[in-house]
């Protein structure tokens, strides 16, 4: 995970207002709207900074207590270290400050420039301000930021020289712009099910190691991949509304349902991709003879001598390689660790690291060739192989298994659990 540097800066009571963004006729105050390979890759997004609260909502017809909104918001990292950009909304949007000593209406769909200035200051139309902006869709509004829709809030955050922007989003909405990116939308209900389940598993579970924390995932496979939920398919929709509310436990607790794309004839323990995490029954690995029928079940690629080497330099290896080989691997064939040999000495690597720095498809490897300035390898599957191989929930869907066995026979021991 790449650590970035975020620096908030005190709160001021004083803003400029742009003459294109104009001041609402009444200020009124409520409680708040509601509002594929590898993935996730990370067991949770680790901040320092303090919370960002949210800030009462100006919408004048909410009707949710701010203690519902908390429970299903999901605060989603959209970028980082943002120069420009701008934002395009298809109806009335809300707009105020931090601290909500400025407010702010308008009425129709346009576009919003935000730029970063210096001191740690951001400008939204012409509207400047050192504290968070936050942007509020009114009902039925979308905003459009990099070619995708989102529903929920955003907020412009300064930093120095950049700006941040974080959604704030319903976590069904959330799911809305998940599922897509990690499953195709075309593959039967009953899969898709299973990875609506999954995913808002794996979303609660990283929201309980981020509170107070300025946001909760990233918008990538550094978590899931999420392109807004603005844009709703409906297979996803009935899949994401049909199991609402519906979690996986272990013991009574939420776990880390890890899925990935094809597990290459059977997953493995948790520990043979992070050698650090607890093994629990539901992540220890699970059989598997649905997969076969993907193209990502076998595989054939070539990797550069050159980029072997790069990633042997950060463990302390220098000039040619003469060697790459399979040190050790689980019983279903998983490589857990490599031997690296090159000019100046031989190290031994985790798999997991070597299989991200140089993009092989998955550590079951069967085959490794050194030729020259190409090493050639061979193998099965693709991502970690760890919780739910989605290959594998596609082809039992396809077998007429609905999303329950899907569940229960990746991650087994695990009970689907209503949540309030």
């Amino acid at each position: 995970m790449r650590k970035f540097s975020r620096q908030f800066f005190p709160l001021l009571l004083s803003v400029l207002l742009a003459a294109c963004v104009a001041p609402s006729a009444k200020k009124t105050s409520s409680v708040p709207l509601a509002t594929k390979a590898d993935s996730p890759l990370i067991e949770a997004p680790k901040t320092e900074e303090p919370s960002l609260p949210e800030p009462p909502s100006q919408a004048p017809k909410a009707d949710q207590s701010s203690q519902e909104n908390a429970k299903k918001t999901v605060r989603v990292l959209l970028t980082d270290s943002q120069t420009s950009t701008e934002i395009k909304h298809s109806g009335r949007v809300y707009i105020y400050t931090q601290d909500l000593s400025k407010k702010y209406k308008i009425s129709t769909a346009g576009t919003l420039a935000v730029k970063a200035l210096e001191n740690g200051r951001v400008q939204v139309g012409t509207l400047q301000t050192n504290q968070p902006i936050i942007l509020e869709p009114a009902k039925d509004t979308l905003f459009t930021w990099d070619k995708n829709l989102y529903a929920g809030k955003f907020f412009i955050i300064p930093a120095t020289h950049t700006f941040y922007i974080v959604e704030h989003v319903d976590l069904e909405n959330y799911l809305y712009g998940v599922l897509p990116y990690e499953m195709s939308y075309s593959w039967p209900l009953e899969a898709l099910k299973a990875q609506a389940v999954a995913a808002r598993t794996y979303t609660l579970k990283t929201i309980e190691n981020v509170k107070n924390k300025s946001f909760d995932l990233y918008s990538d496979v550094r978590s899931q991949m999420y392109k807004g939920g603005g844009k709703q398919y409906d297979s996803v929709k009935q899949a994401v509304d049909a199991t609402r509310s519906q979690v996986l436990t272990y013991d009574g607790n939420l776990f880390y349902t890890y899925y990935h794309g094809n597990c290459g004839g059977g997953t493995d323990d948790v520990r043979s991709w992070n050698p650090t995490a607890s093994t629990i029954k539901p992540l220890s690995g699970a059989s598997c003879s649905t997969d076969s029928h993907s193209k990502s079940y076998s595989w054939k690629m070539n990797i550069s001598t050159a980029k072997v080497m790069e990633y042997a330099k950060t463990v302390g290896l220098k000039g040619n390689l003469k060697g790459l080989f399979i040190a050790k691997k689980t019983g279903t064939g998983r490589a857990t660790n490599l031997t690296i040999r090159s000019s100046s000495g031989i190290k031994q690597v985790p798999c997991g690291k070597f299989r991200l720095a140089t993009g092989i498809r998955s550590c079951k490897i069967t085959k490794i060739s050194v030729l020259g300035q190409t090493v050639h390898f061979e193998g099965k599957g693709y991502g970690h192989g760890i919780g739910m191989c989605q290959d594998g929930a596609n082809g039992m869907a396809k077998n007429k298994k609905d999303y329950k066995q899907i569940l229960k026979h990746y991650y087994p021991g695990s009970k689907i659990t209503e949540i309030n």
